[in-house]
């Protein structure tokens, strides 16, 4: 067994690591079920429906520019999907992860006489939400490169879901950041292409694919430009 400590969770939404305002984040996951029960049954019977999700994040309030509540109140406000990695394991290369996209369904700020301003939020996933694995912890990269492989033992044959989320962005050129598969750790494939990233941009990505995903796994990054730095994080989850 490997047990893990809840202090080294990170959490990303969107273009922003808010892991540093929280101190608690949960995901649900259920399953609808339809009755089939008849006559002569003596129990009830059902076949599965559909699935749902919802995410739950409580911390710390901080009203300075793009701190926690500007980012939450913004995000509730748009009324639109976000881009969410909740990372348990925290980010290191081949740590398990939920990624998923979201609408922001509530914010609330609470303001005990005493204690210290807290908020919690509370999201909806806007379709499945997805399991998988750290392609490369949050950093910043200045040059291009490959990420270390993660082996998953075997192929898998239903495709998958890879999040990109770029939080800070000085680079002088445009970057482009991809997930690669292979079946023998050497030669390796394009499996999903993350639209270019602008030179000073930061954002956040979330792209599908479908068909086989091979045993190995692994991101690339290529930065144009001659100076700056890209600080950037992948996952991948296969389904």
């Amino acid at each position: 067994m490997a047990f893990r400590h809840g202090k080294n969770t990170k959490v990303l939404m969107n273009a922003y690591d808010v892991s540093g305002y929280l101190n608690e984040s949960s995901v649900s996951e259920s399953l609808e079920t339809g009755e089939t029960t008849v006559y002569g049954k003596s129990a009830k019977t059902y076949i599965p429906g559909l699935r749902d999700a919802t995410a739950s994040l409580s911390g710390l309030f901080d009203g300075d520019a793009n701190a926690s509540d500007e980012l939450f109140a913004a995000a509730i406000a748009a009324a639109a999907d976000d881009t969410f990695t909740i990372a348990p394991e925290g980010l290191a290369v081949g740590r398990r992860l939920i990624s998923l996209a979201s609408i922001q369904t509530s914010y609330e700020v609470s303001s005990p006489v005493a204690d210290v301003v807290s908020l919690s939020v509370e999201t909806q996933a806007d379709d499945r939400i997805d399991r998988g694995v750290s392609m490369c912890d949050l950093a910043a990269a200045t040059s291009t490169g490959n990420g270390t492989s993660v082996d998953n033992s075997a192929s898998s044959a239903n495709g998958g879901a890879g999040t990109l989320h770029v939080t800070a962005n000085t680079r002088n050129g445009a970057t482009t950041f991809k997930v690669q598969h292979s079946a023998d750790n050497s030669t390796w494939a394009d499996l999903a292409t993350f639209s270019s990233v602008g030179s000073t941009t930061t954002t956040s990505e979330r792209v599908q694919v479908t068909g086989t995903v091979n045993r190995y796994l692994r991101e690339t990054h290529t930065l144009a430009g001659s100076t700056g730095s890209i600080t950037f994080h992948i996952n991948f989850a296969r389904r």
